[in-house]
């Protein structure tokens, strides 16, 4: 495998953006999600208050976000050129290969609906697609280049 080189600030862009997303995702489908996984608004109220502390829950994801967005970046460097366009087909690919069959495999036997499926596996396929295209676009500019501008006349 060739060098590769994490960019830690791209890195960290992708994981907020990440995050942030997915509380704009599960606020939009919040109803259908909650009646996807069988609970109600009052349980969520109720379960963040009483077992896990939401600083806890939001930290955990933020982690979550940057461990996904350093090992995108892993995968789209060790597979070629870094781009955008390898970003958002590693993405893809990943979220095919591991994403949607792991959770096809656990919906089809908890019997769940196809909604819920694709409220959280949608989630995760755009949201590996923008980790994607922000680690797969992001490029430190070379000090050659940016020495070179320098010397332009």
């Amino acid at each position: 495998m060739k060098n590769i080189k994490l960019n830690w600030l791209a890195i960290l862009v992708a994981a907020i953006v990440s995050f942030l997303f997915e509380a704009i995702w599960f606020t939009v489908f919040m109803k259908q999600w909650l009646d996807g996984i069988g609970r109600t608004m009052e349980w969520l109220q109720g379960a963040t208050t009483t077992t896990i502390s939401p600083g806890v829950q939001y930290a955990t994801a933020l982690l979550c976000s940057i461990i996904a967005a350093t090992i995108l970046s892993i995968a789209i460097q060790a597979t070629g050129e870094q781009t955008v366009r390898r970003g958002v087909i590693c993405a893809i690919l990943i979220w095919i290969g591991f994403i949607a069959t792991s959770w096809a495999k656990e919906y089809i036997f908890e019997v769940r609906t196809l909604e819920i499926f694709a409220i959280n596996t949608g989630y995760f396929l755009i949201d590996l697609m923008l980790i994607g295209a922000i680690v797969g676009g992001w490029k430190k500019k070379s000090a050659t280049l940016a020495a070179r501008a320098l010397n332009v006349d």
